[in-house]
């Protein structure tokens, strides 16, 4: 078996669906993604996709306490 058919790919999310995620409004992520202060993303062309496994890593840094 090869490597590459062994490896699981990665889930990307939309704007849409990470905001379902977090509960947060979809002009959160927006103005998170001009500044520093989002989750890691992707710009796909036009769109930008969040890669699931950034965004719980990202998530888990939030912690305070």
């Amino acid at each position: 078996m090869n490597e590459t058919t062994t490896q699981t790919a990665p889930s990307f999310l939309t704007q849409h669906d990470l905001s379902e995620l977090l509960r947060l409004p979809e002009r959160t992520l927006e103005d998170w993604r001009l500044t520093p202060a989002g989750p890691p993303f992707l710009n796909l062309g036009r769109h930008a996709r969040y890669e699931l496994a950034d965004v719980l890593r990202w998530v888990g840094d939030q912690r305070h306490g």
